[in-house]
């Protein structure tokens, strides 16, 4: 190998780590062939907290004016891993999400839209290759978990169908 080749390899895994802080990914493989015998093969990974304590003060007691009768239900809900509601689908691969199919084209899916099985509820963009969600199970769109261009990984919840 030579010097420049060194060089270009070093820039290259350098960019891989960018992207790998950039899109808040945990890891990234490639593998870049050079020729019949000449390859390179690189797995860039990062180990984050899964989970983060902190202490807090106990509040003080506060009168307050009027009951709140809506907040007790919304914890839970709020509280809830996502990935764990039994409507969640999840994502097959690391990639990016696209709502629709082209730029400015109206999205697959709405909250409160009624789905059939198999039809398409996102796209996700992995290595230039657009690969189309079907819904799993006839439903209606409860929650959609991700933005348009977001980068997802493998088994992020993209969508809860109910």
């Amino acid at each position: 190998m030579t010097k420049s080749n060194h060089d270009a390899d070093v820039a290259f895994i350098q960019a891989l780590a960018e992207l790998l802080r950039e899109n808040d990914l945990t890891e990234l493989q490639v593998k870049r062939e050079y020729g019949e015998d000449d390859s390179l093969n690189v797995r860039v990974s990062r180990h984050t907290a899964q989970a983060v304590t902190a202490q807090v003060a106990a509040p003080t007691p506060v009168a307050v004016a009027a009951p709140v009768a809506a907040a007790p239900s919304e914890a839970p809900q709020a509280a809830a891993d996502p990935a764990s509601d039994p409507g969640a689908v999840t994502s097959p691969m690391v990639g990016t999400v696209y709502m629709q199919a082209e730029p400015g084209a109206p999205s697959f899916i709405k909250v409160g839209q009624q789905v059939s099985e198999g039809d398409t509820l996102l796209i996700v963009e992995a290595m230039k290759t657009m690969n189309h969600i079907p819904a799993p199970r006839a439903g209606t769109v409860k929650r959609i978990l991700v933005d348009d261009g977001a980068a997802v990984e493998f088994g992020a919840p993209l969508v809860i169908l109910e």
